[in-house]
């Protein structure tokens, strides 16, 4: 359970890092907004690990799932983790003995 706990932590404050990275890169563009997709936090890593995922998703899967795939990935960063991480500190929260 503690591992959950922490794990839950761990996603939270790395989707307040990306919304912090979003918000400055918001300021050097002048308040323009721009908001970073999973694909494009992934690409920083490895730039052809992306591309060999899209063409692995395009050819390997059927049909409706590359389109679900592709959609999901685009979906901005910083939500993604704290949805996840905020779901897993809300499913594994020390529960209150009700016996005292």
């Amino acid at each position: 359970m503690a591992v959950f706990r922490f794990m839950a932590v761990v996603l939270i404050v790395l989707g307040l890092m990306l919304l912090g990275a979003d918000v400055v890169s918001m300021l050097e563009r002048g308040g323009e907004p721009h908001v970073r997709s999973l694909f494009e936090i992934w690409a920083l890593f490895s730039a052809t690990g992306v591309e060999a995922f899209k063409a692995w998703v395009a050819d390997g899967l059927p049909q409706p799932l590359p389109d679900g795939i592709t959609t999901v990935l685009g979906l901005p960063a910083f939500g993604c983790f704290l949805v996840l991480g905020v779901g897993l500190a809300f499913l594994f929260r020390q529960s209150e003995e009700l016996g005292e």
